[in-house]
This record gives C-alpha cells, structure tokens and sequence, in this order.
C-alpha cells in the first residue's frame, strides 16, 4: 500500500500537537531506524568488552543521534528542493523516495524546513555538549565529523550525494560513527574490533540510500544531482546492491574467524542475503514490487542490527 503524501489540510491549524505531529512526521521517522539501531549494537558489543552498561551515556548518545540524523533529513529536504529534483519527481514512492514532500506540497516552507533543521541541530549539539562533560572531548570529534557528513551530503555547493559518494558518506555516517561511539562511550575502547561490527551495518545502510535513489534517478538526472543510481542505471545499481549485501554477510564471517564475534554470528547475515538478492532482482521492475524491495532493505538493516546486537551480548 502506498501512503497518501502530507497535504497543508492534515497539520492545519495552530494547536500544540498539530504543530509537533508536523514537525515529527517532517523529519521522515521511518527512516530513523538507520541510526537508532547502529547504537545499539555499538552499546552492545561496548557492554561485553566493558563488562558495564553506562545508561546515562546510552540515553544521551541516543536523542542526539536521532536529533542529528532527523536534523539532516529535514536538511536533505531543503538542499533537493534548491536542486529541484525533489519538485520535479513524478516517479517517486512516498514516503521511501522523493523527500518528505512537506515544502512541494505547501505544508511547511523552506526557510520553515531550514529553521527546524537548524532547531534540531542545536538540540543535538546541546546533548552532544552535556555528553562530552561526561565522557571526554572524543564525543565532539565524532559528533563534528556526523555533523559534516550531514550537511556535506545535501548542501548545494558541495552535494555528496550528487557526486557518486553519498552511499560512502551515509556509510560512515549511520554506521562506523554510531557503531563505534556506542562502543567507546561504554567500554573506553576504540579499535578494530568494534569496526567489525560496523562494518556490515555500514554496507546495509550504503544498501537502503542505493535502492531508494533508482526510483529518482530520472529527476536526479534532470536536476545534475548524478548520484550511483543515475551512474550506473538500473542493472549496475543491482549488481552493486547484490554485491553490498554479499560482502556485508562476508564481513561477519572473518569476524568470526578472527574470533570478534561468535561463530554462528554468520547464520542471520546469510538469511538475510537471500532476501537481498531477491530483493536485488526486484529493483528493475515495476513500481509495487520495488516498493516491496525497499522494505525489504529496511527490514534486512533493521533485522541485522538485532542479530548483532545480540550476538554480541550473548555470545
């Protein structure tokens, strides 16, 4: 089922939870399982390692990913309608693809947009501040080097993700960062290991932007926003997608090798890459069943992140 696109009549009017339900549904929620859940398995291989579980850093780590990460959408929102290949998309799946629609279709402006991204941004910051008194100035560089990939991504003059390298940005950004801040805010330890973690969820989220950009290449085409999708059409973009999910499964088995993680931590990643690779032969089709590859790319991040989570709790 494909969901109706936010219209002003839905969050009229100035009532409090109107105003809160805009600006909530503005920040595209759906996707904020692509850095909630990197946190948890950071926290979760930090709690093994450290032998602890620190809780007041866990919930501060928490709202301020979730602040930055929703600070960016709305950001994103802003940079494809100063681009115009958010405005001119009638090939895109609301609500995985083509934005919000909250500036094309008149409910918040876009000055509006970028008042409430700067308004989160601040809130992050000001969690990410109350953190680093906490645990040490380690937390700014990894909330600095977040805050960069964010705007760098969407800002116009720059664009990463016009520019063939946004999947590369987003993976750093909702999967070594969270991964491995989570894991140093609660063992004290930053190294190779935890990045093992990391990377698989790294290569699922670099997965969830690449099919999400094929139903917009045309209109990211048009607007120069030349993103992989554009670059490699529709049968690159599968085999690229296919060869994510691969090397995603593969990544936990030499961590299993190299006694990281356990060695059944394999069993979930391999279950997973049978629906990715069916998930991959689905992206040239038609409009419903690529749909119902996009939620299969969400499902496999969201059910990933579990297994590993709790692999290394458990283990």
């Amino acid at each position: 089922m494909i969901l109706k696109e936010p219209v002003p009549e839905t969050f009229s009017g100035s009532l409090f939870r109107r105003t809160v339900l805009r600006w909530l549904i503005a920040t595209r929620p759906k996707f904020l399982t692509a850095s909630i859940l990197p946190v948890f398995v950071g926290t979760a291989w930090g709690m093994r390692v450290g032998g602890r579980f620190d809780g007041l850093a866990f919930t501060l780590a928490l709202f301020a990913t979730i602040c930055l990460h929703a600070a960016a959408n709305v950001f994103n929102d802003v940079g494809d309608d100063l681009g115009g290949s958010d405005r001119n998309n009638p090939e895109r799946i609301y609500p995985y693809t083509g934005g919000s629609r909250f500036i094309q279709n008149g409910v918040i402006s876009r000055n509006g947009m970028l008042g409430l991204s700067a308004a989160l941004l601040l809130a992050g910051l000001a969690i990410g501040a109350a953190l680093a008194a906490l645990k040490g100035v380690i937390v700014i560089w990894f909330g600095l080097a977040g805050i960069g990939l964010g705007i760098c991504y969407s800002l116009p003059v720059i664009q990463l993700s016009g520019r063939g390298v946004g999947e590369a940005a987003v993976a750093v950004a909702f999967g070594v960062l969270p991964v491995m801040g989570a894991a140093w805010l609660q063992s004290g330890l930053l190294g190779g290991a935890a990045a093992w973690l990391a990377a698989p969820v790294s290569l699922w989220v670099a997965a969830i932007l690449l099919i999400n950009e094929v139903p917009d290449r045309n209109a990211d085409a048009a607007a120069g926003k030349r993103t992989l999708a554009v670059r490699l059409d529709v049968r690159g973009s599968q085999w690229l997608y296919a060869g994510l999910h691969t090397i995603a499964a593969l990544s936990t088995g030499v961590a299993a090798l190299l006694g990281v993680l356990p060695a059944f931590v394999v069993i979930g990643p391999l279950l997973l890459l049978a629906f990715a690779l069916q998930a991959a032969r689905q992206i040239g089709a038609n409009r419903q069943t690529l749909t119902a590859a996009i939620r299969t790319t969400l499902m496999i991040h969201a059910l990933g992140c579990v297994w590993l989570a709790a692999c290394a709790i458990f283990a």
